[in-house]
């Protein structure tokens, strides 16, 4: 295990709209609030056609080849997240979200594109004083969290 300690920053209530890509409208809020680390939690509806990223077909692959699950309506959503500059200093959301519709649900990354339905409300705690970011790994092909 690797870590840093982080102070608290400022924390931000987000409203998202129907229509937007929360990963993009995130992104984009954190680079012009100059927010360079934060944690997050969100609620609200991701729209039919949100797709997430949902595991590796092969865990012992190399390179890893991602699922990805398309979701058929809108469904309840809740999830939990963390931004860090990649290289060029660039935020880079990685948020997981649990999606439900009547008595099933997924999980999965959001980061191949889930819209919202109606709103979702981010909140979103900045973290001030670490150098953590995220950086390349041929090996595996993610963006990793490097302390």
């Amino acid at each position: 295990m690797k870590y840093s300690k982080a102070k608290q920053g400022r924390v931000f209530v987000l409203r998202l709209e129907h229509g937007d890509i929360v990963h993009e409208a995130i992104e984009t809020f954190a680079s012009e609030e100059g927010v360079r680390a934060a944690s997050l939690t969100a609620v609200g509806g991701a729209d039919r056609g949100s797709i997430l990223v949902t595991g590796p077909e092969d865990g012992n692959a190399s390179p890893v080849v991602p699922m990805h699950y398309t979701l058929d309506d809108v469904h309840e959503v809740s999830g939990t997240g963390t931004l860090f500059p990649d290289e060029s200093g660039t935020p880079v959301l990685h948020m997981h979200m649990a999606c439900g519709r009547k008595d099933t649900s997924v999980t999965g990354c959001i980061r191949s594109g889930v819209k919202v339905w109606q709103i979702m409300e981010i909140i979103l705690h900045e973290l001030k004083d670490t150098d953590a970011a995220r950086t390349y790994d041929a090996a595996s092909g993610f963006k990793l969290l490097c302390i």
